[in-house]
């Protein structure tokens, strides 16, 4: 549902733009955050102009359409913003392969975390670069923009710091329980039934 929403999003902040224009929006500021493709992007502007939170505002050469949101599309969204608690994500697929590390060989296990770990690193090194090549300014969606794409970089480095964590201490005794690990639960207290 939330690509709905990023489209009235782009269009409430930027204004009128076409499919192209918005798909180029998209590959700019939230491709890290919520990538779309052509076809999904596409799908969706039917679906918005549909259900009335768009309309098309102007039709150029070769088909082009240029699309607005209309005032119930900015009714939908900030519903959405303000009222609509987010769906947290529950799979991780990363974490999954790191649960289930005990069925490969050690060497394996080392191999898996430090190939993770780089590619956390690879990750943080373009995120930085896309840093250095956005040219920020004071409006609305650079100030939160950066504050997202600070908290990409920040996830990216803590994830990346703890595999290589992990990956050094994982033929240990009590591997899993590195520097910074969350405390154990208390055990329980003596039986009242005596």
């Amino acid at each position: 549902m939330s690509l709905r929403h990023a489209v009235l999003g782009l269009l409430a902040d930027q204004g009128a733009a076409s499919g192209y224009d918005l798909l180029k929006r998209f590959e700019g500021s939230l491709a890290n955050i919520w990538p779309a493709t052509q076809s999904q992007l596409y799908g969706e502007l039917g679906k918005l102009t549909t259900d009335g939170l768009i309309e098309i505002s102007a039709e150029g050469a070769r088909g082009r359409k240029e699309y607005e949101i209309t005032e119930s599309g900015r009714t939908e969204l900030r519903h959405w913003m303000t009222e609509v608690l987010p769906v947290p994500v529950k799979r991780d697929e990363t974490m999954l392969r790191v649960f289930l590390l005990g069925t490969i060989e050690p060497e394996q296990r080392r191999r898996f975390l430090t190939d993770a770990a780089t590619r956390l690193r690879t990750r943080l090194a373009e995120l930085e670069d896309l840093e250095r090549r956005i040219d920020w300014n004071d409006d609305d969606l650079s100030t939160y923009g950066h504050l997202v794409l600070d908290w990409g970089q920040r996830f990216m480095a803590m994830r990346a710091d703890w595999f290589t964590d992990v990956a050094e201490h994982i033929d240990r005794p009590a591997a899993a329980a590195p520097t910074g690990s969350a405390p154990t639960s208390p055990s329980p207290g003596p039986s009242s039934a005596s």
